[in-house]
């Protein structure tokens, strides 16, 4: 989200990812009236899910105050889920390890006070990697059922190299932002092997119009990951990178991920 800022104030940066915006095309889409036909399915199936489910931490991402993510947090509540939402040290800025350190520490808070011996991690942009470093290196792997990450650059972005490109530094001298450049050694670790390791049912979902993680592609994983691209099922759905954390859509997929029901995303829902 940093870097949202830094591309706006640059309008040679922000020139250069517009024009990289790529349209939905029929050719990747899936019928719509399948996921309008069964959502109503899904929803029943999600409500009697959530009576017993996992606590949920929604993990946010750079510069991602709690308050940003009040409304996917509202949501969840709303369906009967315990929330809590994890802000990032120092927003972010600093080193993704370190982030995922602290994040370890609050997943066995958040265990201990609901009694629950695993969370389900619903993560944003940068969020999603502090929680894959903490599941694959801290011992994640064991404490968290459920992962879905939203428009997180899990390959890297090369909106992070063009910082760089313009001559503003190694991403202006943010740690976080030079890890998250394509072919960082942070992201070679992380992606090293089985990116998808243990028990935890991985799913990530991605847009189009994502501003701020290009390609889009890597926001996906390998190694079994589910990978929900929302315009293959909604092309003529339009979502942002803060977008994703808003849009009813990519909610419906959130729901239905948490629920352990097929995801057929909901291409009407507000």
């Amino acid at each position: 989200m940093l870097l949202r800022t830094i591309l706006a104030a640059t309008a040679t940066a922000t020139a250069a990812v517009t024009v990289l915006l790529v349209p939905a095309t029929a050719a990747h889409a899936e019928p719509t009236t399948t996921a309008a036909a069964s959502s109503s399915t899904a929803e029943a199936t999600t409500a009697e899910a959530a009576a017993g489910a996992n606590p949920v931490i929604v993990v946010g991402g750079l510069i991602g105050i709690s308050i940003a993510y009040e409304p996917i947090a509202a949501r969840l509540r709303a369906d009967g889920y315990r929330v809590s939402i994890y802000q990032l040290p120092n927003l972010g800025f600093g080193d993704i390890r370190e982030s995922a350190r602290a994040l370890s520490s609050y997943v066995d808070q958040v265990r201990e006070a609901t009694g629950a011996a695993k969370v389900d991690l619903v993560t944003h942009s940068e969020g999603g990697l502090v929680s894959r470093w903490y599941v694959k290196f801290l011992g994640g792997a064991g404490k968290v059922d459920r992962y879905v990450s939203l428009g997180s650059p899990q390959q890297g972005t090369y909106v992070a190299n063009i910082i760089n490109f313009l001559g503003l530094g190694s991403c202006a001298g943010i740690v976080a932002c030079q890890q998250m450049s394509i072919g960082s050694g942070f992201l070679t670790d992380l992606n090293a092997g089985d990116d998808t390791p243990g028990t935890v049912r991985w799913t990530t979902v991605r847009t189009w119009q994502d501003e701020l993680v290009r390609p889009v592609d890597n926001a996906a994983l390998a190694d079994g990951a589910s990978n929900v691209l929302v315009q293959a099922w909604c092309p003529l759905r339009i979502v942002g990178h803060l977008g994703l954390v808003l849009d009813g859509t990519t909610y419906s997929v959130v729901r239905q991920v948490l629920a352990g029901a097929t995801i057929r995303p909901n291409c009407f829902a507000v």
